[in-house]
């Protein structure tokens, strides 16, 4: 037991080990972005930006910092050696050749002050390595009380030392201590960086670009739409869109292959059904005979219907169209037959569908829902990206386990509701398929009106 238990602690941990980056892999997936050209934007400016802030941390750190310590140290050794200079010949005379050799010699305007104390200490500015790294070198080299203000004049500095009995005053060009021009080399790393990421995204852009048009091509055709498309960029995307196209033509040569099969089926057998007509025409009438034309008439029922589903939509174009007037045309025809029909509509009702096809698409739900229940209502409405179509009926409606076996070919629910009662069970399957051919759908669910609402999704 202890060993089992000791291999299931070994599985835990090593669970555990696992859980936190694979919540964080998860974690990045949900923030980062899904579009092709903003990560390979991103693939391409943060290694930019990570190498530019190395190099800038190595160079304000290591070459800038190193620089300003030099320069410091220098002119803290320049005002030593005066200072040497001074103790040596403390003459008043000499004070004054001292000043001129540091104006000529040095770029130091030093001045005397005797019977004068150190100014207070000042505020020290907030990031400032030229007061860090100035103040420590004075302090090593000339060991002396001393002030100094490196913030009051932007390009002169002021450092006071006390002697014995004066106070020397040096001003000194902030150059001489101070690598002032090293923002010279970050401008110039970020402007050539601005310059180089807008190359990028030019250039991104224009391999984006016939990626996004292979997709809106494949887009279009999924919707039966037509597609005029020439593959363009790089040679990958030429090679998918050259492909695409390459299925395209077999898609559209087996279509036209089944569809004229179909032609010749449908010719053949309306021949044969049309030959029984006229002998049954000639035939004498009896109850017999009656129930052939009734067969027969059953059978060309049931062929247009599997010729239908079988050719669904071919050679039908698709057009910009509104569909008002189709839902309008089919409260009509049904209040000729003493059927009233809610239609409700709202927003605009232009989508691009092949007319015949929705047609038929819509009137075999509202063929269904008049069957079966008394009420009918036709909502029509449209948000960004979609329009919807709900009809709802006021009938017994198909449970939830079975709607979905419903849209299948030929498939008749006996418990609750036949799709087609006495016909094929071809009327949702139809529908889907209509439906799908624009890059859309029918879902089946429960009406507020207490029966079946069967919803189109349309892309527009």
């Amino acid at each position: 037991m202890t060993a089992t238990e000791t291999k299931e602690e070994r599985q835990d941990g090593g669970r555990g080990l696992f859980a936190a980056p694979a919540r964080l892999a998860r974690w990045l997936g949900s923030v980062m972005p899904k579009g092709l050209f903003v990560r390979s934007l991103i693939i391409i400016i943060a290694p930019i930006v990570i190498l530019q802030s190395v190099v800038a941390y190595v160079f304000m750190e290591r070459h800038w910092q190193l620089v300003t310590r030099r320069l410091s140290s220098a002119v803290s050794a320049d005002i030593a050696a005066l200072i040497d200079i001074y103790d040596s010949y403390p003459r008043p005379r000499d004070a004054e050749d001292l000043a001129r050799i540091a104006v000529e010699r040095l770029g130091l305007d030093i001045e005397f002050m005797p019977g004068t104390e150190l100014p207070p200490p000042g505020p020290k500015p907030f990031f400032s390595i030229l007061d860090e790294v100035l103040s420590d070198e004075i302090r090593r080299q000339v060991g002396r009380p001393f002030w100094i203000d490196t913030v009051g004049r932007s390009n002169v500095i002021e450092i006071r030392i006390r002697l014995d009995d004066v106070v020397m005053r040096i001003f000194a060009r902030r150059s001489l201590a101070y690598a002032s021009n090293s923002h010279i080399f970050l401008i110039w790393m970020l402007g050539t960086s601005f310059v180089l990421v807008t190359i990028a995204i030019l250039f991104q852009l224009n391999q984006i670009r016939p990626i996004l048009r292979l997709a809106d091509a494949a887009e279009a055709f999924g919707k039966g739409r037509e597609v005029d498309f020439r593959p363009r960029g790089a040679r990958e995307v030429r090679r998918a869109g050259g492909a695409f196209l390459e299925m395209k033509r077999r898609i559209e040569r087996a279509m036209d292959q089944r569809t004229t099969m179909l032609n010749g089926v449908s010719h053949d057998l309306r021949t044969i059904l049309t030959r029984f007509r006229l002998s049954l025409a000639l035939m004498a009438d009896d109850p017999d005979i009656e129930d052939l034309r009734k067969d027969v008439d059953e059978m060309e029922r049931m062929l247009e219907a599997y010729l239908a589903f079988a050719r669904g939509d071919a050679g039908e174009q698709a057009e910009l169209t509104d569909i008002r007037p189709v839902l309008d045309n089919l409260r009509l025809d049904y209040a000729r037959q003493g059927r009233d029909i809610e239609i409700s509509v709202s927003g605009d009702m232009a989508v691009t569908v092949r007319l015949f096809a929705f047609q038929r698409l819509l009137g075999n739900l509202v063929a269904n829902a008049v069957r079966y229940g008394e009420r009918v209502s036709v909502t029509a409405s449209r948000i960004p990206r979609w329009l919807t179509i709900a009809v709802d009926d006021d009938g017994p409606g198909i449970p939830h386990e079975l709607r979905e076996e419903a849209f299948k070919a030929f498939v008749r629910l006996d418990a609750a509701r036949n799709v087609d009662d006495g016909g094929t069970g071809l009327g949702l399957a139809i529908a889907r398929d209509i439906a799908r051919s624009h890059g859309g759908d029918v879902i089946l669910s429960d009406s507020p009106m207490g029966g079946l609402r069967a919803t189109i999704r349309l892309p527009v």
